[in-house]
């Protein structure tokens, strides 16, 4: 069922939040889309499994918007490592297909528990695991290729399969091999953005319609926020304290996961 007009302005709206969180924690706006479509399409009667497989499928597309432009800011910002992102690129991608696939092919309501299972198990991770909470001074540890190769096709499953881009499973992940928050949120732009789109032609391509999966007029509002909240956040690179920057970064997770559960 359609969005009415109210809705598509308070997605416009929430679409700069996305914009932001990109650039500043490299979420890619799925944490912020997937339970906000969620709750819309469920409120104007979409069946519950038929809302979850809409907002990963368009929460996905939005990203290729947010993430495309988050980088080029943080390249301008000079706090990419090329060295860290490239053995990352390839396997993410094909990850993404294979995560855009099985999630065609799972339940709604199975979608959302696995979406409410992961936030909790990254949640405690970052929280209870030494590494994430107190950065180090050493600079970030390459990945050996094979390692990179295996990381990057889970990373673009999971990251494809709920819709929410690869911060949750990259920013941990480099944060714990020695990159500071700066550095970590920063990277997970550009390894979100061939997910994005490897995942969007998957969710395109194996349903029925010209956008299959995708809602057009959500993601047209929530892209036109996202670009407008990039812009906004992009002189606030490298400023946040390191602490701070991650301690925010759990927060926001948390806030998802309560919205998710409550919903």
């Amino acid at each position: 069922m359609p969005l009415p007009i109210d809705l598509h302005l308070l997605l416009l709206a929430f679409g700069v939040l996305a914009g932001l969180t990109t650039v500043l924690f490299g979420f890619g706006g799925g944490f912020v889309a997937v339970p906000l479509l969620y709750t819309m399409f469920t409120t104007v009667g979409t069946a519950p499994a038929q809302a979850m497989h809409v907002a990963v499928a368009t929460s996905t597309a939005v990203m290729i918007v947010g993430a495309g432009l988050a980088t080029l800011r943080h390249a301008r910002a000079g706090s990419l490592d090329m060295g860290q992102l490239r053995p990352l690129i390839l396997p993410v991608s094909l990850g993404a297909v294979i995560g855009a696939q099985a999630a065609m092919s799972f339940g709604g309501e199975g979608l959302r528990a696995a979406f409410i299972a992961y936030l909790g198990l990254t949640i405690l991770d970052c929280l209870f695991r030494p590494g994430f909470m107190t950065g180090t001074a050493r600079p970030a540890r390459p990945m050996r290729r094979l390692a990179a190769a295996l990381i990057g096709l889970g990373i673009g499953a999971i990251a494809a399969f709920l819709g929410v881009g690869g911060s949750v499973m990259t920013v941990p992940l480099l944060r714990r091999r020695g990159a500071d928050m700066t550095a970590a949120t920063a990277m997970a732009s550009p390894l979100s953005l061939p997910m994005a789109v490897a995942g969007t032609i998957g969710y395109v391509g194996l349903a029925e319609g010209s956008t299959g999966q995708v809602d057009a007029g959500a993601f047209l509002a929530l892209a036109i926020g996202s670009m407008i909240g990039v812009r906004l956040s992009a002189p606030l690179i490298g400023r946040l304290p390191d602490r701070l920057h991650a301690r925010v970064y759990l927060l926001l997770l948390t806030l998802v996961l309560v919205v998710m559960v409550l919903r």
